[in-house]
């Protein structure tokens, strides 16, 4: 789709810019929307322009459904967003000096995630709450808990709290403006629905161990604390404890036009099983997959980390399901209760015998369980196929031509679990989205698997070897916490029930 807009520019000095009035409608309301738009001069450049009311960062810029834009005389392209429940608009226009043109461009909704019970958030916000929520609305996202305090920063040592600290905007929209970070040598810990910030300004690279925070969290009961990137080298310590709520799977190494195709300074991937640019996405998923064959049931997340990283807000997102209606203290329950779809891309909508995610299937010694999945998907990139991951091996690929309206049954004889995946063909990123499991107990037991907790026991010893020993005092009070790890992952060894 291409848009003219005035006519080409001549290249003569000191020729002044050229303003375009772009206003954004819905295409089924015509009422004005919000949007982000990614804007490019002839060389492939990033612009980002001149004009009242405009929020920026990086190579993006968002406004709120009308502005004045500011250029020089040139060509440009544009990809035009309004969250990944819209298509994208896609274009260019010319701008001509002195010339003042005005454009309204539609954009079109090809799934609506609310309307079936779905809401949406994006956990991991390094934005200015000032600009929250025009971003929201741009990004059309329910739930955004902002980081205001992030190891040594904490926006509110010199001004009070907010009251309430979780606040309803306008087009059931809910901001967390107390959410928290505490990112060091272990990894990152997000917290979200607390009264006040904890006490981290002054914690050191290693000490005192982040489970001190964690606790601390945990002490008031409406705390959600999320493990952001699985392959962090506490995740061993973090998972032992049995206060982690959920796990960011679709996280922040996942950018909108490549990948940051490393693990920053958690526990590396192989490369050579994990290649660039998906492995990044895959080996997250296996550990998280590693953390499900030990028993326990985690819910995914999902998280951009838009204020540090490149990415939009929500970007990467986890959609909730709570029905018609929602609340930041019920998205948060139905999280933590696993009825959740991760995606940066692709739009699911799965049930198991008419039961979301998160559902447990009960069975007995000697019977076959057999599970009907339906699926309900949409989508702007192509996908070539669907995947059952089973116990945490890819069981069945799906070709979507295959399909012809119904899904294929997969079955059980002993405890375990499965999901269901949708990987898009990109070149340089990685666009995903993944239901969260659903479980399946036969005799009440949950399925636990030798190697998965071998795999963690092991992981959790050579994370210990990196503690420093000094000063002896806080080493001492971490291996503590260590060692508790340890029997936890010891006692799933000695107990697993699977290979």
């Amino acid at each position: 789709m291409a848009i003219c807009l005035g006519a080409a520019p001549e290249s003569l000095p000191g020729a002044t810019r050229g303003k375009l009035l772009l206003r954004v409608v819905d295409k089924e309301t015509g009422r004005p929307i919000a949007a982000r738009m990614h804007l490019k001069n002839k060389r492939g450049k990033p612009v980002l322009p001149r004009g009242k009311g405009l929020v920026k960062w990086r190579d993006h810029f968002v406004f709120d459904g009308e502005v004045v834009l500011e250029l020089a005389p040139g060509h440009y392209e544009f990809e035009l967003e309004h969250g990944p429940e819209y298509r994208i608009r896609t274009g260019h226009f010319e701008i001509a000096s002195k010339a003042e043109t005005t454009q309204t461009l539609e954009l079109e909704r090809y799934v609506d995630m609310r309307a079936e019970g779905w809401w949406s958030g994006d956990l991991h916000i390094h934005r200015s709450p000032d600009e929250i929520s025009l971003l929201m609305r741009a990004e059309d996202l329910h739930v955004a808990p902002v980081i205001t305090w992030w190891n040594r920063k904490n926006r509110w040592t010199d001004r009070p709290f907010p009251s309430p600290t979780v606040s309803r905007l306008p087009g059931d929209r809910w901001v967390d403006w107390m959410a928290g970070e505490d990112e060091r040598e272990g990894g990152a810990l997000l917290f979200l629905n607390l009264p006040k910030p904890l006490p981290i300004a002054d914690a050191k690279r290693d000490y005192p161990s982040s489970v001190k925070f964690l606790k601390m969290a945990k002490e008031h009961p409406e705390a959600h604390v999320d493990i952001e990137k699985p392959f962090w080298w506490d995740v061993p310590l973090w998972l032992a404890t049995g206060q982690i709520d959920s796990m960011g799977v679709v996280h922040n190494h996942l950018w909108r036009d490549r990948v940051l195709d490393n693990e920053a300074w958690g526990k590396e991937r192989n490369r050579h099983l994990y290649p660039p640019p998906s492995g990044v996405a895959l080996w997250g998923m296996d550990i998280y997959y590693h953390a499900l064959n030990c028993g326990l049931q985690i819910p995914p997340s999902a998280g951009s980390a838009s204020g540090v990283h490149p990415n939009p807000v929500g970007y990467n997102r986890v959609y909730v399901h709570t029905g018609e209606t929602c609340s930041y203290e019920k998205w948060l329950a139905n999280l933590r209760a696993g009825k959740v779809v991760v995606t940066n891309g692709p739009m699911l909508r799965p049930k198991v015998n008419g039961r979301l995610p998160g559902a447990v299937f009960e069975g007995r010694s000697g019977e076959t369980l057999t599970l009907q999945p339906t699926l309900k998907l949409a989508l702007r990139e192509k996908i070539d196929y669907l995947q059952y991951v089973k116990d945490g091996q890819v069981v069945r690929s799906i070709r979507l031509r295959q399909v012809r309206g119904k899904l294929p049954a997969i079955e059980f004889d002993q405890s375990g679990w499965f999901l269901i995946r949708a990987i898009a063909n990109h070149p340089k990123t990685v666009r995903l989205a993944m239901t969260g499991p659903y479980y399946v107990r036969f005799d009440g037991r949950p399925r636990i698997s030798r190697k998965s907790a071998q795999f963690f026991l092991d992981w959790l010893t050579e994370r210990a070897r990196r503690l420093p020993r000094k000063p002896e005092s806080e080493f001492r009070e971490t291996i503590a916490e260590f060692r508790k790890a340890r029997d936890f992952w010891r006692n799933l060894v000695d107990e697993a029930n699977s290979p």
